[in-house]
């Protein structure tokens, strides 16, 4: 099927038969051809020999649509229902994002062949979703999901090798505070986490609109990071006595999210605790407080969809 006239050759779900990456691998050594290959799973690559293209392939993590992307969409709207193009677009969302976690997402899981008891599975994967956003913890997850902890690492690792799931690090380089040491876990995508934990609908001034718009503001860095290649790790800083910064961009800018529609001086407790530390040359609050400014001692203040301007214009990298 493949001739050398072909300018190039597209591959989608590539992870279903990993047996062809050995042929890629000769028809670019051997015809210059060149691939673009689609997956939605390392899991099944790691048992071949995915490393054959090492050095021959560029790797690009595909997100769901940003806002930049659907600025006529409105904001609360994506909090609500998340970044998936065909929910985003649909009539009935609720009933997409449904259908997505309980049909899509099993036959997914049950196609990795990696999970036994479904059954038990879901009901990690629920708790899983409620612990979305916070600090990682294995034994909790275990308990209130009555599923062994070995059981729930393995399911854990299974999340992020089908790009379920992610693990936020923390930055740990402060030295007047000491920092905490666990990772965070988050879903891709707050809308699925809303499905998952049936929230039909999400409250203005609820803490789930908070943990939904930290959701948010993590899907824009991954995806811009990605798509401009910038390379730039994402982190989250907290130190041992509870001050907390939502993200730090390599060593440059440290940004904390607030829902609030008005900042006052508490809400800059964690950004003041960590410009003490003197290693960011930028601190930002991203809020929906429209009065975007410069406060006190270099924090600048953003209104939400004008930070994610700033961001896609290339503001921050």
């Amino acid at each position: 099927m493949i001739d050398d006239r072909k300018e190039g050759v597209v591959i989608d779900e590539i992870q279903k038969i990993p047996a062809l990456l050995d042929e890629v691998h000769d028809l670019i050594e051997e015809r210059k051809i060149r691939f673009l290959l689609t997956g939605s799973s390392a899991r099944k690559l790691k048992r071949y020999s995915a490393n054959l293209l090492a050095g021959r392939a560029r790797v690009l993590e595909m997100t769901g649509v940003t806002h930049h992307e659907s600025s006529d969409i409105p904001f609360l709207r994506k909090l609500q229902y998340g970044s998936l193009p065909a929910v985003l677009l649909s009539d009935d969302p609720w009933s997409d994002l449904k259908a997505y976690t309980d049909t899509y997402l099993k036959e997914e899981i049950e196609e990795e062949a990696a999970v036994r008891n479904l059954g038990q599975f879901f009901r990690f994967l629920k708790v899983a979703a409620l612990n979305s956003g916070q600090l990682l913890n294995y034994a909790a997850v275990a308990s209130d999901s009555g599923v062994p902890e070995t059981t729930v690492k393995a399911h854990f690792e299974l999340l992020r090798d089908t790009l379920i799931g992610l693990e936020l690090e923390p930055w740990t380089e402060s030295k007047k505070r000491k920092a905490i040491r666990t990772v965070k876990f988050f879903l891709f995508d707050p809308g699925v986490q809303a499905a998952l934990i049936d929230r039909k609908v999400l409250q203005r001034n609820s803490p789930d609109f908070g943990v939904a718009l930290e959701h948010w503001i993590l899907h824009e860095l991954r995806a811009h990071r990605s798509y401009r290649q910038t390379h730039q790790p994402i982190t989250f800083w907290r130190s041992t006595a509870g001050h907390e910064v939502d993200f730090c961009l390599g060593d440059h800018v440290a940004i904390e999210v607030k829902s609030t529609g008005r900042l006052t001086d508490r809400s800059f407790h964690g950004l003041r605790a960590l410009q003490e530390e003197r290693r960011f040359k930028r601190y930002v609050m991203v809020s929906f407080d429209k009065s975007t400014r410069r406060w006190e001692k270099g924090i600048e203040c953003f209104f939400i969809l004008d930070f994610l301007t700033a961001l896609w214009e290339g503001e921050f990298e």
